[in-house]
């Protein structure tokens, strides 16, 4: 069993009492300490399960700041223009659509950065990542894809593009 370490209790602590304080937005004092004693426990329980390299990179401003921008700045834009395309082929009759499954490289080597990079792959429209695999120290994603055009690099670079390397900055 993993020992649990004050960074990681601190970590996990953190993050949750900002989920608590998003979700809760009253600000009475009554619910921020309960959030507190919420969040605490959550984060004596868990930290040891969530959090398996670095527990510090949180309070690391540049990092805070990447991932920052990530979410509201590359992953938005990503997000949009997958919508797009989407809402075209929808719009002219779904005609240009050749689905499949394609194995797609990926250079993060961070468990966290690969599945942020897997999840935001999935919430795109028109990809959803079946399968993690490595294979000879390389990463392999299988996505399933709307549209089979290319395969390998050149797919990988039309389904990931922007958001590994947002990604990279953070976890890596």
């Amino acid at each position: 069993m993993r020992k649990t370490t004050f960074p990681a209790v601190l970590s996990t602590f953190v993050v949750c009492y900002l989920f608590w304080i998003l979700l809760d937005f009253s600000f009475k004092v009554e619910e921020l300490v309960a959030g507190a004693v919420v969040s605490l426990a959550v984060a004596l329980f868990s930290a040891r399960f969530f959090i398996h390299e670095n527990a510090g990179w949180f309070f690391n401003p540049v990092k805070f700041f990447r991932l920052l921008g990530y979410w509201l700045f590359i992953f938005p834009v990503e997000l949009v223009k997958a919508n797009v395309d989407m809402a075209k082929r929808c719009f002219t009759g779904c005609t240009n659509i050749n689905p499949g499954i394609v194995k797609v490289p990926v250079g993060l080597k961070s468990d966290y950065g690969q599945a942020a990079l897997a999840n935001s792959i999935t919430l795109t429209p028109g990809t959803m990542t079946l399968d993690i695999a490595e294979e000879e120290g390389q990463t392999y994603y299988y996505i399933h894809w709307i549209d089979v055009t290319a395969t390998g690099e050149e797919a990988g670079e039309a389904i990931k593009g922007r958001l590994e390397k947002g990604l990279k900055g953070v976890w890596e």
